[in-house]
């Protein structure tokens, strides 16, 4: 299948535009401090945007219909989990980011407990990072795949080479404004797709509430007690509440956009805002799953392909280029490349802010000039948007479901993250010594539960920052002298 000429013309100038972003604030950088931070000064508005854009890839807007498509709603009990941890955020962390200026979370690390742990914690971030958004350019590129019939690997290098460019001549600024864009273009896409939906199944509404109330896929509640069983109440509050933690308030994808702020306020608002945002945003996608699923069970529906029933992620990039007019294709299919490269460019962004403050600048090349520090932040760029596209090519042989596949990978490095910050942010007597052996512990023991335990991985988090939290407190009771301590800054 090709697009349609009008289709492709909305999809071009959707990319000639984000690419004209970058360009435009390409020309006021002057040190890493712009290309970073964006010279702290950009609205709470625009980060809480830039925020929900980030937490936004191509696995929501295609994954999460596919989810609701086969199951039901309970994946908002997820979500629900993910409004608590914001507020553990903007309660623990948020004010430790304003006591000295920080380009990356890792460096409250580094002044509490020293370098090895700031690097172990920023390596950690660097490999989860680059694993999980190269799944994430590979579910980009199955709806080009499903559009155009190219490759896999021709899809993800469309992808991936736009957003590099972008990214690397734009910075911070560039990806932020463009987050914002792309909230705009998805939700917009995302809503033109749910009405045109809705309108092709016999009966509306009332249709699509009957058919799926009696399919059980309104179900939102799932009281089962099982650490084996994922979306379930328990999972879903407490272990989204200690993913999210980790994730907003101690990953650096998320951390940079607070550092961008004039003020902990500013951040805590912007944070805030974002989750009323994302909660409204996964119920539309999980409501376009419902009306997919009445959709095609209705009688004389169209037929669905058998790879098509066999993988649920693509469902819903069939239904778009099946269903849909011209025009109207080329919307979506914008606003699910706007999905994906708002969190691509951050992630190029962030993982280059880490290999740069967290590595270079500090190891191998102190004291050169900002001009020689901006160029290698640009190339750093693009080297992890290289290894996020070689990371894409391999998940092309992928078959777990997507949505659980990216979020596994974040949570099982998550867990040792956040339990060195909560270390360092709640104890006083715990130093480096303990710190390593509690994220070496925490890494070990996710290992096991991984290979030997049935364990969903929304309680991933919760078990790995346990362990390491554990462990580190126990060090200085077991061992005279803590190694390096004070008070976390």
């Amino acid at each position: 299948m090709h697009l349609h000429a009008l289709d492709l013309t909305v999809l071009l100038v959707y990319l000639a535009g984000v690419t004209g972003v970058g360009w435009y604030f390409g020309r006021r950088q002057k040190d890493i401090r712009d290309y970073f931070l964006s010279d702290k000064n950009v609205p709470w508005w625009a980060l809480a945007g830039s925020i929900v854009a980030t937490e936004t890839s191509t696995v929501t807007f295609i994954s999460v219909p596919a989810f609701a498509f086969t199951a039901n709603l309970t994946f908002l009990q997820l979500v629900t989990g993910y409004m608590i941890g914001r507020f553990v955020v903007v309660l623990l962390f948020i004010p430790q980011y304003f006591k000295g200026e920080l380009f990356t979370v890792y460096q409250l690390l580094d002044r509490r407990f020293g370098g090895s742990t700031k690097r172990v914690a920023a390596t950690l971030f660097l490999i989860t990072r680059s694993i999980a958004d190269g799944i994430r350019l590979y579910a980009t590129a199955i709806v080009l795949v499903a559009l155009t019939g190219w490759s896999d690997v021709t899809a993800i290098l469309i992808v991936g080479v736009v957003t590099i460019l972008y990214t690397y001549i734009g910075g911070m600024a560039a990806v932020i404004w463009t987050d914002v864009a792309q909230l705009v273009v998805y939700l917009v896409g995302a809503i033109v797709a749910a009405s045109l939906l809705l309108g092709l199944i016999p009966g509306g509404w009332s249709a699509v509430v009957a058919s799926g109330g009696a399919a059980g896929k309104f179900q939102i509640f799932d009281l089962t007690l099982s650490f084996s069983r994922s979306y379930t109440l328990w999972s879903g509050i407490i272990g989204g509440a200690f993913l999210t933690t980790a994730t907003h308030g101690t990953d650096q994808l998320m951390v940079q956009r607070y550092l961008c702020s004039k003020s902990p306020r500013q951040a805590a608002g912007a944070l805030l805002a974002s989750g009323a945002l994302i909660y409204a945003q996964f119920v539309l996608f999980l409501i376009i799953g419902v009306m997919l699923f009445v959709f095609y069970a209705a009688p004389g529906a169209p037929g669905v392909p058998p790879d098509i029933t066999a993988r649920a992620d693509r469902i819903f990039p069939h239904f778009i280029v099946t269903q849909l007019p011209s025009g109207v294709v080329g919307l979506v299919i914008a606003a699910i490349f706007a999905a994906a490269m708002s969190t691509l460019s951050s992630s190029l962004n962030s993982s280059a802010a880490t290999a740069m403050t967290d590595f270079y600048q500090p190891l191998v090349a102190p004291g050169r000039s900002d001009g020689h520090y901006l160029n290698v932040s640009r190339g750093f760029t693009a080297m992890w948007g290289v290894v996020q596209i070689l990371v894409a090519f391999a998940a092309v042989q992928m078959r777990q479901s997507i949505v659980d596949a990216v979020l596994s990978i974040a949570s099982f490095t998550s867990g040792p993250v956040l339990g060195l910050f909560l270390l360092g942010r709640l104890t006083k007597r715990a130093g480096q010594r303990g710190a390593l052996a509690g994220v070496v512990a925490g890494i070990a023991f996710m290992l096991f539960v991984w290979l030997r335990l049935n364990v969903s991985w929304q309680w991933y988090v919760l078990w790995g920052s346990s362990v390491t939290f554990g462990v580190g407190v126990l060090d200085p009771l077991l061992w005279r002298g803590s190694g390096r301590g004070g008070q976390a800054h």
